[in-house]
């Protein structure tokens, strides 16, 4: 599946995107469609960490969006994503941010995951998000995944988290190799994207049609 850039919203003004990540809100204002105001939680007075206590991906995402939507009362989207490598039975997954520790650093998360799988023949992986979506209609919820594998040694400089260890399916570079174009096309985030946008395209009143 190759996701492409989903035309306007209808009728939308104003979505807060839930992250203090620079690279998550990078990737999700080149998805999302040109239209409304896409706003960061900064830019709504939100300057702490949001909450992440669930134990799965969706938990992690839809406590994210409810508790920035009840602060600042405006339409919020927030996601949560997991690198969920066979080997391992699924880990990090929900605590891939926090894989090496709490200060989430990314090289130290890459490391401590290659440790993990020494001597592991298996390097099957995929990347899966959930994005919650949160406003004055309710809660939903849209899920993409990329399958592919890890490699050895990191390769690339572009992108963020694990994308130097992460060949997607169908490839032969990481996504830390690719253009945010190219990594946008395939990724995990463009799929539950995708899924998003469409919901708010067809929907009605007072975003849809």
């Amino acid at each position: 599946m190759v996701c492409t850039k989903v035309r306007s919203f209808t009728n939308m003004e104003r979505v807060v995107i839930c992250t203090a990540n620079a690279g998550k809100l990078k990737e999700f204002k080149a998805l999302l469609p040109s239209g409304p105001t896409l706003l960061s939680l900064s830019d709504v007075g939100i300057l702490d960490e949001l909450p992440e206590t669930g134990d799965t991906l969706e938990e992690n995402a839809l406590q994210k969006a409810r508790e920035a939507r009840g602060r600042c009362g405006e339409a919020c989207v927030a996601d949560d994503t997991g690198l969920e490598v066979d080997a391992l039975r699924g880990a990090p997954g929900v605590r891939s941010a926090r894989y090496a520790g709490d200060d989430r650093n990314d090289a130290a998360n890459i490391q401590h995951l290659l440790r993990q799988l020494q001597g592991h023949r298996t390097r099957t992986a995929r990347f899966r998000t959930v994005l919650a979506f949160v406003d004055e209609q309710g809660e939903h919820l849209f899920e993409g995944t990329v399958e592919g594998r890890i490699l050895d040694v990191p390769f690339g400089d572009g992108g963020f988290g694990y994308d130097p260890v992460f060949i997607p399916e169908g490839s032969d570079r990481t996504f830390a190799e690719m253009s945010s174009t190219e990594k946008n096309a395939v990724s995990h985030r463009a799929k539950a994207v995708e899924q998003f946008v469409n919901y708010l395209n067809t929907r009605r009143s007072p975003w849809g049609r």
